[in-house]
């Protein structure tokens, strides 16, 4: 994998590293495909019970990298085509999709400012443990575009649609405190905790019960397009696969014997 994307495996816990600290982690092709595939890869690999998103530098992702974006545009102009904008298919969207689909808890570490894609790789995941330096901005409009990464639907279902529709026709800065105000960041921490926390935090779920995890991320993502008849239907399908897990067994065995539970993911 590219080293604009760090990627690591330990004792169950992915971390995914965004790795441009001297473009502030913008989005260049090779950075989106690599996070992309590491995106995948985490979903994919069974051994992973959860990941850590987060970067290196001053920000977490500034969004798309426009210096390389304007070259692109100018290209397509050339050739008349218009291929550049097949970014948000061929790469915004699975990566979004990668990180709420999964059947795994994903927590950001919010280090500094999210921007653009970036906002939406932020809002992307199950938890959102931010640096109380950070800020986060939508972007799109700023530079006459439209959103992508998730963020027309992650972003409303957060702080509801009329302050969504703010941020998105009037893009500014929002400080870390504002955002957790609004409901955007979980854990709001001191900048010098941000690693160890997101760290310990993700450690936390990715030794948790994994299966319960992923029902409960089913089951969120299904109540917000459903009536509640339909939720509780799917709340007694996924509960019923929870019942039979392995660890359902260790918690109920742990908890009789006044135990911590050490689950297996299964």
């Amino acid at each position: 994998m590219a080293d604009t994307v760090l990627y690591e495996v330990t004792d169950g816990l992915a971390t995914i590293t965004i790795n441009r600290p001297d473009a502030m982690n913008a989005m260049n092709t090779e950075a989106k495909v690599a996070l992309r595939d590491g995106a995948r890869a985490a979903a994919a690999d069974p051994a992973v019970r959860a990941v850590l998103l987060t970067a290196t530098g001053r920000a977490f992702c500034v969004g798309q990298d426009l210096k390389e974006h304007v070259s692109l545009l100018a290209a397509d102009r050339e050739a008349g085509t218009g291929s550049t904008m097949s970014t948000v298919r061929e790469h915004y969207n699975p990566i979004v999709k990668a990180l709420t689909e999964m059947p795994k808890p994903v927590v950001a570490g919010v280090n500094g400012v999210a921007a653009g894609a970036g906002f939406g790789f932020a809002l992307a995941a199950d938890y959102r443990v931010v640096a109380d330096t950070a800020a986060f901005n939508t972007s799109f409009a700023g530079v006459a575009l439209t959103a992508d990464s998730g963020v027309s639907w992650t972003l409303p279902r957060l702080i509801g649609h009329s302050r969504a529709a703010d941020l998105l026709l009037f893009p500014r800065s929002i400080s870390a405190q504002e955002a957790y105000e609004l409901g955007i960041v979980n854990k709001l921490v001191p900048a010098a905790e941000l690693a160890a926390e997101a760290a310990a935090v993700a450690r936390a779920l990715a030794d948790g019960p994994t299966l319960a995890y992923a029902a409960l991320k089913e089951s969120l993502a299904y109540g917000a397009g459903h009536t509640l008849t339909e939720a509780l239907e799917k709340e007694d399908e996924l509960q019923t696969l929870a019942g039979a897990s392995e660890d359902h067994g260790i918690a109920v065995a742990a908890f009789l014997a006044k135990e911590k539970p050490k689950y297996v993911g299964r």
